[in-house]
């Protein structure tokens, strides 16, 4: 009697086993071929897209709502599939959206900055730009992040929110920048023959452009003499180049024997 009894627990084991793992192997099935199928819908999206030239920041962003949609939709239909009352989910989704939109209130005002974003285009994938305390390129603009290569290539994720409510500094826009840089002049040095050297030579260097041209004046003085701001001005593509060619000019100029050293010095007077 046992024995019959340990039997049949043990075949309704196995049947209970054998639905649940063909329920579960039939989830994970659904699941990997609905990923495969939404990735190929995003990349025909993305390629049709691209055929007809649509601007790279718009594109993304729409790949990424896509994205985000077919996924939520392919688990409700697995849901719906296995026999769960999606319906049910529904409503307890949009009982909970009040709360749940509370607490990520952020994220909402992410979302919200990242339309605001594409439509107004104050940024664009590409743009060199300050945003959010974070110099770089703009490589996306997302859902509820956007992302920066930094010049020293380390992406760096920013929240849209912070983008939007913050300074936005776009170099890429404008036609050309101008370059900042000082040079120190010896208190004994000819100013003018410096100042008309260092103009000549800087407007010499490869991407600074003639108009407008180099500026060098007088910013400053301290003990050694006085400091000159030199800055001329190049497309923002050519920045680095001609800041580093333009301190290259200004030791080979200012160092050579025309120019004394600049050293600090000090009359001390003794009283005896």
């Amino acid at each position: 009697m046992d024995n019959l009894n340990l039997t049949h627990w043990q075949a309704i084991l196995t049947d209970y086993a054998i639905r649940i793992g063909s329920t579960l192997l039939a989830a994970v099935v659904f699941w990997i071929v609905g990923r495969w199928l939404i990735g190929k819908v995003c990349d025909l999206v993305q390629h049709s897209l691209a055929r007809h030239k649509t601007d790279a920041t718009l594109m993304r962003y729409l790949g990424t709502v896509i994205n985000v949609t077919l996924n939520v939709m392919l688990v409700i239909g697995i849901l719906g599939y296995f026999g769960i009352q999606t319906t049910t989910f529904a409503a307890l989704f949009a009982a909970a959206g009040v709360a749940i939109g509370m607490a990520w209130s952020g994220l909402l005002a992410n979302f919200a900055a990242g339309i605001f974003l594409i439509v107004l285009r104050p940024i664009k994938v590409g743009d060199f730009v300050t945003i959010g305390g974070v110099t770089g390129t703009v490589r996306e603009i997302g859902l509820f992040t956007s992302s920066v290569n930094t010049p020293d290539n380390v992406l760096t994720l920013i929240g849209n929110s912070k983008i939007f409510g913050d300074n936005i500094q776009n170099y890429s826009v404008n036609a050309y920048r101008r370059v900042e840089l000082k040079a120190q002049l010896s208190g004994a040095a000819d100013f003018p023959a410096a100042v008309a050297q260092l103009q000549t030579r800087i407007a010499a260097i490869p991407n600074v452009i003639s108009n407008p041209g180099v500026d060098v004046e007088i910013m400053e003085f301290n003990l050694v003499g006085p400091v000159l701001a030199v800055r001329p001005h190049c497309h923002n593509d050519h920045y680095w180049q001609v800041y580093f060619d333009s301190n290259k000019v200004i030791r080979d100029t200012l160092g050579g024997q025309d120019f004394p050293a600049p050293m600090p010095a000090q009359v001390v007077y003794v009283k005896q």
